[in-house]
């Protein structure tokens, strides 16, 4: 990927075509999920090359072809951001396009307020230039999470995440003795009609939310480790979920009713993707030395 100066504004993007063998349409719509004002886009300002030839959308591509797309500023707007401390950022995995990184627990994911800054900000000093949030993480939760470093793949990698296909997994400590090793909660999700901060299963007008236990350890002091996996990614639901049938996370200033000294005991521990400029299996794991020491008091 390649960012023009300010006296050549836009944004211009090259990469290896790793799919079969197909047309420009096909791999645009069904293969790269690029969303149709894009492609629009494109298609009337003729700015989709392959091997440096202009195509029309019925032209075959091959595997291996160069493919370049050019943006002009007003396709995508430059959007300013406070730069953050560099130093703050634990990188996981960066390529041109993402890059993950394991957040620390009492971070916002990204600012409500002008002149905060946020884990987006930070990220953004990291890698010197704007970056674009994927998916959040509670300010309490600590781990794993996927930022667009180029807002071209930020709507495909939203896609990838509506249709299911980046995998996320915690480790949480639970109240109690889970009574079973697997179980998968699916109860809807809605807000809570009393307070804004909190959300409550709401079997009438929720969405859907499918949580996947796994039980991973008993402790003495009536604790379970487990391990959740998201199918689905609504507000707080890991912690709606635990909390609606009775093991609510150790910590959670909204949903434990015992209040504990502990940090917030969720940690996004894996996540993984396939690539979709790639098809690159992209898969890592985040380690938290505060979430380790809790499982040990």
């Amino acid at each position: 990927m390649k960012r023009k100066n300010k006296e050549e504004a836009g944004l211009t993007l090259s990469f290896s075509n790793p799919y079969p063998d197909s047309t420009v349409k096909d791999l645009l719509e069904t293969k790269l999920l690029i969303p149709r004002k894009i492609r629009h886009f494109l298609r009337t300002k003729k700015h989709l090359y392959i091997n440096q030839q202009h195509v029309n959308w019925q032209s075959m591509v091959k595997t291996g072809d160069t493919i370049s797309l050019h943006f002009d500023q007003d396709d995508y707007p430059e959007k300013d951001i406070l730069m953050g401390d560099p130093t703050l950022v634990d990188c996981l995995y960066q390529d041109e396009h993402l890059i993950i990184v394991n957040k620390p627990e009492a971070m916002k994911s990204h600012a409500n307020q002008p002149g905060e800054l946020a884990l987006l900000n930070h990220v953004s000093a990291f890698c010197n230039q704007t970056c674009y949030i994927i998916h959040r993480l509670d300010m309490e939760t600590s781990g794993a999470i996927v930022l667009a470093k180029n807002p071209f793949i930020l709507p495909i990698m939203n896609q990838l995440l509506e249709q299911r296909q980046i995998h996320r997994n915690y480790w949480a400590l639970v109240t109690g003795y889970m009574d079973k090793k697997e179980v998968v909660y699916q109860d809807p999700i809605g807000r809570h009609r009393h307070d804004r901060r909190k959300r409550v299963v709401d079997r009438r007008n929720g969405q859907p939310a499918f949580t996947r236990i796994n039980l991973l350890k008993r402790y003495p002091n009536q604790t379970s480790l487990i391990n959740c996996q998201l199918e689905t990614g609504r507000t707080h639901q890991i912690r709606v979920h635990l909390a609606h049938h009775g093991h609510p996370l150790v910590g959670d200033p909204l949903y434990e009713e015992k209040k504990s000294r502990q940090r917030l005991m969720l940690h996004a521990h894996h996540l993984n993707f396939i690539h979709p400029l790639t098809l690159e299996n992209i898969s890592v794991e985040a380690h938290s030395n505060s979430f380790e020491k809790g499982l040990h008091l």
